[in-house]
């Protein structure tokens, strides 16, 4: 293992240490490996794709989580990005570190520290009073992504500063909600804990709905991404679950169904999957694009949320179209079956991906699949709860509506007798309520976690 050697500063990915002049300088986990993969790759311009590969590599971040960094990394450097010694912006690719004498050398001694000074301002900042300059930027209306970058470091230079200091002196000036929200918002990307409360602050309410609405601005084509792959990964696998059954009633020797219901259940469980998919996963999306603290809280409301909604249209648009085409009253389930499946979803992926932090989860390999698994059975759990206590998922009301129609072939009591009851019995119910709602959370638990191509 070698550490780095350059100007004032030495850098050990040993140690996880960066210290300048004998004194240590935090910085939070991911900034500190992007220093890192660009020292090590100095001598290349490395790509945006290569970083978020390397340091956010469990997790699907935006372009401007990677441009926050570098600003950390250049302010905790002392440098600036027009005139750059370190760090230097290479357009539309990257970045690339330029500092020329980079000495590499064993780490195998220790790093004489001091104690750690207080925090400096930055260059420029430095006045009789450096909060009020710093206040104004950070309650400044600016425009577009420029402004929302400098209220953003202005926010993390007061944080530098003192936080408690700043919140006491923003106190309800015009424009403080938002300046809370970003100060809250920011506190993310400090190595230390920083506490910015929004109940018991100045209108709580608004603060909260401005850090909402922030996050989800710059989350919002990531969260879109996130639950159109949930809708098409439940889709999916609604498509295999309702094609194997439908094939295992054609084939049976006492079932009257015609091959023809392979596509029929095909297409009902597809459509069903994806609605509940579309629902479930803009719920885990949008609580994820939001939440930062009780974040697994949030995952399981939002996701139950979403799938009561979808789940309550789906009921109300089935029933109403079975007595209108033709003539049958069925009582169909959605909304209490969507919120069930859904709390099971959000709390399997907020189990599986609790050590995530600043941004959205894209685990890999096994630990991609350990997700799924979890998040799979939670739901058939889900599902076979719901089954016991009467409300039957996708087969179950397929069945309930074959035995409404007079001679209906269709029906899943051959499944029964293969399993050894004499009809569709309530193990046969649970078999298949569990394997519906477990397939589906595995479809979905898929397509919500899938890393984008050009990530």
């Amino acid at each position: 293992m070698v550490r780095y050697r350059f100007s004032h500063f030495v850098v050990s990915p040993r140690r996880r240490l960066l210290a300048r002049d004998g004194r240590e300088v935090p910085l939070i986990p991911r900034y500190f490996d992007l220093l890192v993969l660009l020292i090590e790759r100095r001598h290349e311009a490395v790509h945006r794709r290569d970083i978020f590969d390397r340091v956010w590599t469990d997790v699907i971040v935006s372009d401007s989580a990677l441009s926050q960094a570098v600003r950390t990394i250049r302010r905790t450097l002392g440098d600036d990005s027009r005139e750059p010694r370190f760090i230097r912006t290479v357009s539309r690719h990257g970045y690339r570190f330029v500092f020329p004498d980079v000495v590499e050398e064993a780490d195998d001694t220790d790093i004489a520290l001091d104690a750690v000074p207080p925090p400096v301002p930055a260059a420029g900042e430095a006045s009789a009073d450096p909060y009020e300059p710093l206040l104004a930027r950070l309650t400044r209306i600016g425009n577009g992504p420029a402004g929302e970058d400098d209220r953003r470091e202005a926010a993390e230079l007061l944080h530098a500063l003192g936080t408690t200091e700043a919140l006491k002196r923003l106190g309800t000036r015009p424009g403080h909600a938002a300046a809370r929200a970003l100060l809250r918002d920011t506190r993310w990307d400090l190595p230390g804990p920083v506490q910015v409360p929004v109940l018991g602050a100045p209108a709580p309410l608004r603060v909260a709905r401005e850090l909402m609405t922030l996050r989800l601005r710059r989350a919002a084509g990531m969260a879109a991404r996130r639950w159109a792959g949930a809708s098409i990964g439940g889709g999916a696998a609604g498509v295999a679950a309702g094609s194997i059954g439908g094939l295992a009633l054609a084939v049976l020797p006492e079932s009257d169904a015609p091959m023809g219901i392979v596509a029929v259940l095909a297409v009902i469980g597809g459509t069903c999957a994806a609605l509940g998919g579309a629902g479930v996963g803009a719920g885990l999306a949008i609580a994820e694009a939001i939440a930062r603290s009780r974040r697994e809280i949030a995952l399981v409301c939002g996701a139950a949320l979403g799938g009561a909604i979808v789940g309550t249209a789906v009921q109300w648009l089935g029933r109403w179209s079975l007595a209108s085409l033709v003539g049958l009253s069925v009582q169909t389930g959605g909304s209490l079956e969507g919120l069930v499946i859904g709390a099971g979803a959000g709390a399997g992926y907020a189990a599986a991906t609790r050590r995530v932090n600043g941004g959205m989860a894209a685990p890999r390999g096994r630990q991609r699949l350990l997700a799924a698994a979890l998040t799979a059975v939670l739901c058939g759990l889900g599902g076979l709860a719901l089954t016991i206590s009467g409300r039957p998922l996708v087969g179950g009301t397929v069945h309930a509506i074959a035995r409404a129609a007079q001679g209906a072939p269709v029906t899943l009591a051959p499944l029964g007798r293969l399993i050894g009851e004499p009809d569709f019995g309530p193990v046969t119910q649970g078999i298949i309520g569990f394997g519906e709602a477990a397939v589906f959370g595995l479809g979905l638990a898929f397509g919500l976690m899938r890393r984008p191509a050009d990530f």
